[in-house]
């Protein structure tokens, strides 16, 4: 059933750039949906994490042992690039510029984060419009409901983790009130919608 969902979902569309986000829970969320995408995969993967100020992302190494395609952490002025999986760093928040680059500013937190989920989502809305794919998954704040909202407004397709399957519902169920999502799917689903993401 998921299935045929996903892929009414994509019909008509090009998605040229993922980006997920997620908080409490989220590294053992994104453990399960990333590791299987294939090396030359046809599209970049931003993923954000809420991250201590004070410490050094082990991210990328941890994921980079586990994955096919390149994994690194996104550095300021660097432009996006298919095929890679980037993870912001601690301390920065991480935005997307019109020309496809990145951008890293150490302007407040938001929601008392700094990466926000909502500044790189609504970043990459601007720039990349309806071909933009953004997921939401486990947190215990509304960190990226905005960010959510502003990808769907800008016709990209938004997909949010299931609340009863994620580990912190809050940020699932604070982006579903906002603006309902396309798609409300489990890990496992999620993980088959990008692997389908090489067939259209």
């Amino acid at each position: 059933m998921n299935r045929e969902q996903i892929r009414a979902a994509l019909t008509g569309r090009s998605i040229e750039a993922v980006v997920i986000g997620a908080s409490a829970g989220g590294v053992g969320a994104l453990l399960k949906l990333l590791p299987g995408l294939p090396a030359g995969y046809g599209r970049p993967v931003v993923a954000l994490l809420h991250l201590p100020e004070n410490r050094r992302s082990q991210l990328a190494d941890v994921f980079q042992q586990r994955m096919q395609m390149p994994v690194r952490e996104a550095a300021d002025k660097e432009p996006v690039s298919s095929g890679t999986l980037y993870f912001a760093g601690s301390g920065y928040h991480l935005s997307v510029e019109q020309d496809r680059s990145f951008s890293l500013s150490c302007e407040a937190p938001l929601h008392f984060a700094r990466p926000s989920i909502d500044y790189l989502m609504e970043s990459a809305a601007d720039a990349y419009g309806p071909r933009l794919l953004g997921i939401l998954l486990t947190g215990a704040n509304n960190d990226g409901a905005a960010g959510m909202a502003a990808i769907g407004a800008a016709g990209g397709l938004t997909v949010v983790q299931d609340p009863q399957e994620a580990e912190v519902a809050t940020m699932p169920n604070e982006a579903i009130k906002l603006r309902a999502p396309d798609l409300v799917l489990p890990l496992d689903d999620i993980h088959t919608l990008l692997l389908m993401l090489e067939n259209i």
